[in-house]
């Protein structure tokens, strides 16, 4: 039997209760191995370097350097890392700054250890993860930069055509932010069943994260 190594993970957080509190829980899974912890950015470049984690999982307020000012910095020191800001920030302007600065997510500290866990391993998958919370203000934003044009009618060469009627429902509900368990109860549908079609409709949009699909989706699903 082939056993798969853990994946190594640098937690990045100023305060100590949480960090500890968040290492012990990811001790817990032995899918996860914690091979590092700081404080500040200084201290995670150094660590960064030193460990080489797969995962470094970042909060953006963080004493002298913010974390997504540390980004660069970070992905310097640790190229292959997957950074995941984890804070407590629902402000747009974070979240557009880290997806800018290389993140590979932005979760909020309210999501539950099942969420994080599952989003670690699609970062390790090539995915890109954000709270939902964080997803309806992503597409708000731009919405808002894009206006409040009528949408176009779809072209014959739209992808979305791809759709079946009940994908393009789903995604509409992508649009705005819903996430698998709030679609599967608005749809009456069991959430396994809106995962499969989420996958299927990333497939048919050629997308790797459902913020993308989301971003796309919008002004031309209703």
């Amino acid at each position: 039997m082939t056993m798969t190594s853990p994946i190594r993970v640098l937690v990045v957080d100023d305060h100590t209760l949480f960090r500890r509190g968040l290492i012990a829980l990811l001790a817990g899974d032995t899918r996860f191995a914690v091979v590092a912890e700081a404080a500040d950015a200084g201290e995670a470049y150094r660590r960064a370097s030193e460990e080489q984690p797969d995962v470094i999982l970042l909060d953006n307020h963080l004493p002298g350097v913010s974390g997504v000012d540390a980004l660069a910095g970070l992905k310097q020191a640790a190229p292959q890392a997957r950074v995941v800001m984890l804070t407590v920030s629902e402000d747009e302007r974070d979240l557009a700054s880290a997806l800018r600065g290389g993140a590979c997510g932005y979760l909020l500290k309210t999501v539950d250890s099942d969420d994080l866990a599952t989003a670690i391993l699609h970062t390790m998958a090539g995915d890109s993860v954000v709270s939902p919370e964080m997803t309806s203000k992503l597409v708000n934003a731009f919405q808002t930069k894009q206006g409040n044009t009528e949408p176009e009618s779809l072209p014959v060469s739209d992808p979305i055509r791809s759709l079946s009627p009940r994908e393009r429902e789903i995604l509409s509900h992508i649009a705005r932010g819903a996430s698998n368990k709030e679609i599967a109860r608005a749809l009456d549908i069991a959430e396994t069943t809106v995962k499969i079609h989420v996958q299927h409709i990333l497939r048919k949009l050629n997308f790797s994260s459902r913020v993308q699909a989301a971003v796309y989706a919008t002004g031309r699903v209703t």
